[in-house]
């Protein structure tokens, strides 16, 4: 059986409640870096037909396809999702928007033409927000797209952000099923950058079948295969989401979300490197078994670093960590490459 079949038959066996198709999947406000300071941000999910891939089958570790609307919403759901929404916003002086629909904003068939051009255009028109984030695939990165979607953003800054996951196309192909290349990824963002757009490339450490070791030797080596074509790297530590292939190997064991340590040693290591290049991580479920963690007694405050790091980029917040399990989670980067694929679990 294909690695693709095998998460699609995990999919088929869902049973996804229906939810208006004229409010958001979620939205939620945070604070993010924007050049050498702090901002507001807005996030916002919408709600669409879904990820074009995801109902093909679609990624290993990706919960997010049951987000979608059972029906297409009409153009008028849309923007309604996007009043709703913004309402979160009131408060706020100066602000970014990121925009994602558990799929790609540029795939007419999720956000149609006429939509995305109402959608750009009331942000455009709203002189507090500073910058407008939208998650594709790189497939839907074209020059024409990214000229369209700047001629509605006059006055706002637009960031194209992808799911790289990695510079690997076995690990991409093998691991996560993400259904594209490494080169796909380059000419989308040299697309983007040609026309005015700057580049968000998202990693993933961990997926499946990567001992410890290997997945955080991933990641750095894809920082310096990609930052020639980033402006901004955000690593998401992978997690068990419901209805997932991840999920059905953690039941059984055979899978264990990265160390929290993990990150912070690629933090170090990529920032000595790169050190004017912003690399964030937001580890969400920080501490759970199903996210990244270490112990019970660390994992809370590592995470809580990690966040103020990618807010600063001051390494120093990571300098004075430490905790018994540190030895332990050094231990499990030397022994599982002996371990024949089986990871070392709590």
């Amino acid at each position: 059986m294909s690695l693709n079949k095998a998460v699609l038959d995990i999919r088929n066996r869902q049973k996804v409640k229906p939810s208006p198709s004229n409010e958001p999947c979620a939205v939620w406000t945070g604070k993010d870096l924007l050049g050498t300071g702090q901002i507001d941000t807005i996030t916002i999910i919408f709600k669409t037909s879904g990820c074009w891939w995801g109902k093909a089958g679609g990624c290993t570790m990706c919960g997010y396809v049951y987000d979608s609307a059972q029906t297409s919403p009409s153009d008028e759901d849309l923007m309604a999702q996007l009043s709703r929404a913004m309402k979160k916003a009131s408060g706020f002086e100066r602000f970014m928007v990121k925009i994602f629909t558990s799929g790609s904003f540029l795939d007419i068939k999720e956000i149609p033409l006429e939509v995305r051009h109402r959608i750009l255009a009331q942000l455009d028109a709203d002189e507090r927000i500073v910058k407008v984030l939208a998650e594709t695939r790189p497939e839907f990165v074209t020059e024409d797209n990214v000229r369209d979607c700047i001629s509605f953003l006059k006055n706002t800054d637009f960031e194209v952000a992808m799911g790289l996951e990695t510079s690997s196309d076995v690990i991409r192909k093998q691991s996560i099923n993400k259904g594209f290349t490494f080169r796909n990824f380059t000419d989308a963002a040299i697309a983007a950058r040609a026309n005015g757009a700057t580049v968000k490339s998202y990693l993933m450490l961990k997926p499946l079948f990567l001992s410890e070791k290997d997945a955080l030797e991933d990641i750095i080596r894809t920082v310096r295969d990609a930052a020639e074509y980033t402006d901004t790297f955000s690593i998401n530590l992978c997690n068990v989401q419901r209805g997932t292939f991840v999920e059905y190997l953690w039941e059984r064991k055979q899978y264990r979300p990265p160390w929290l340590w993990s990150i912070v040693e690629i933090f170090k290591r990529t920032k000595a490197e790169f050190p004017d290049m912003i690399i964030t991580s937001d580890p969400v479920g920080a501490g759970s078994k199903r996210g990244p963690h270490n112990c019970r007694e660390c994992s809370h405050d590592v995470a809580d670093a990690i966040r103020l790091f990618s807010l600063t980029q001051d390494i120093s917040c990571l300098e004075h960590l430490s905790c018994d399990c540190k030895d332990l989670w050094e231990q499990v980067l030397e022994l599982e490459a002996h371990t024949f694929g089986s990871p070392i679990m709590d």
